[in-house]
């Protein structure tokens, strides 16, 4: 019973901070919200006994927000929640495609018969499931996470307007000359 609870209010958590993302009036606060809608999703993914796939879910979302709110402030300037925007454009086309992608997949989901059940389930899904999304993509993950931290450490260095190099000079032996206030100069 308590399961069956919250699964519905993570299900309405979802929903509403998926809303929240396109209502707020921030970048920062449209990622928090999109990183709690997926966090919601996660658990239930958990509560429904998918461990691996809901950890992963969470994790991954969690950290990409985090990224995220990372390359806002370092490529914007400023503090982006605090600068007001919107996350809808063209507000019409955007409501009209929306509304028809709902009809569309809610048609899909009631009129399309669904596939009925062959052999059985694996006594450990969640193996079996790990096996079947990892197993010939194992090598693309284990390319991709380098990948992401040199882009992240890119980012930082093309994001930094100055460096020790620009104080000390190329071999770091100078004096300490810092032009802006506040640095090592003082």
């Amino acid at each position: 019973m308590f399961v069956d609870i919250l699964f519905w209010v993570m299900a309405v958590v979802a929903v509403v901070m998926g809303a929240a993302v396109f209502v707020v009036d921030s970048m920062a606060r449209a990622t928090y919200a999109l990183a709690l809608s997926f966090v919601a999703v996660g658990v239930q993914v958990l509560l429904l006994h998918q461990d691996y796939v809901g950890v992963i879910v969470i994790l991954m979302m969690v950290m990409e927000m985090a990224v995220m709110a990372v390359y806002m402030v370092m490529f914007m300037g400023m503090n982006p929640a605090l600068m007001p925007m919107s996350m809808v454009h063209d507000k019409r086309k955007a409501l009209a495609a929306s509304t028809a992608l709902f009809v569309t997949l809610a048609a899909g989901a009631l009129l399309v018969p669904w596939p009925t059940r062959r052999g059985t389930p694996s006594a450990d899904t969640t193996r079996a499931l790990g096996e079947a999304l990892m197993s010939s993509k194992m090598l693309v993950m284990t390319v991709v996470s380098p990948v992401m931290v040199a882009t992240i450490v890119a980012g930082v260095v093309i994001a930094s307007k100055r460096s020790r190099y620009d104080r000390l000079g190329d071999d770091l032996r100078g004096a300490p000359d810092d032009p802006q206030r506040g640095g090592v100069g003082r």
